[in-house]
């Protein structure tokens, strides 16, 4: 009986579907597709939307206790490019639904390896990828539409949000973007077309040799020519080695560069960075 059920409000779900993406009518709660880079990959969600509609939402709409769709409509799918850690845990790149099974004090966020599903009626145990276990928080202010972002990316971390009424729940994703990220400039710097200038960039930033970065900044002003950019690159570079006189003078060859091709912008980033080094 409830395999009946199940199927006849996804048949009248696709039906509903087919009709609102003819412009026929609006869906209730609609679909929103986010992509997000995150170290060397992308990350794409795709959920629909529910509204509160002035009604009491987790403890009532959304039972606790029991595994919960994550938005309306279809599963909510998240798809990565490369492997990312939830929460600590290993997630091969490939596509997932997000489940849920909320409470006042405790969520288990759920991946499953089944994507192509209505709501949770279908919803096995079984297929669980991993399961891990946050805390909720209150929101200072009252969300109307079911929201799920990316939220304090950096290049090897974020937090994936899902926030609706006055709860906000978040699951901490890393990615070890460095290794690869070395291997590829190492195998970059062995062909003809040497990166020098991000590969010098990525040294800076990242606090691995910084002897090297000015070797390859060096070699990135004989290939690029009058670049005001790379000169304030070479400063900072100059600066983090303890050589604040060369780096002032670097920059202010900058700012001459920039003057001479009319480029506002490094006009004043190098003459930003001569004042706050002097």
């Amino acid at each position: 009986m409830m395999k009946r059920i199940t199927l006849a409000l996804g048949l009248l779900y696709l039906s509903f579907s087919a009709s609102a993406q003819s412009g026929f009518l609006p869906q209730p709660s609609t679909t929103q597709t986010v992509e997000q880079e995150f170290g060397l990959g992308k990350v794409k969600l795709t959920y629909a939307r529910p509204n509160v509609k002035e009604r009491k939402v987790f403890g009532a709409l959304v039972p606790y206790g029991k595994v919960w769709r994550t938005g309306a409509n279809s599963a909510t799918v998240l798809t990565f490019s490369d492997e990312v850690k939830l929460a600590g845990k290993t997630v091969p790149a490939g596509s997932y639904a997000l489940f849920t099974i909320p409470s006042e004090t405790e969520w288990t966020i759920i991946l499953s390896k089944t994507t192509e599903q209505w709501g949770s009626y279908a919803y096995k145990e079984a297929d669980d990828f991993l399961r891990v276990k946050v805390k909720p928080a209150k929101t200072a202010q009252k969300v109307e539409s079911f929201t799920i972002q990316f939220a304090n990316v950096q290049a090897g971390s974020m937090d994936l949000q899902l926030v609706w009424d006055n709860t906000l729940v978040s699951v901490p994703f890393t990615t070890d973007f460095d290794t690869k990220a070395m291997a590829n400039i190492d195998a970059a710097m062995k062909g003809d077309k040497k990166p020098y200038f991000p590969a010098a960039i990525y040294y800076y930033t990242y606090n691995k040799d910084l002897k090297q970065a000015l070797a390859w900044v060096n070699e990135a002003e004989k290939t690029m020519g009058k670049a005001p950019w790379v000169k304030l690159w070479k400063a900072k570079i100059q600066l983090k080695l303890g050589d604040k006189k060369a780096a002032l003078l670097t920059a202010e060859e900058g700012v001459k560069i920039a003057e001479e091709i009319k480029n506002e912008e490094y006009i004043s980033l190098n003459k930003a960075f001569i004042a706050e080094n002097k």
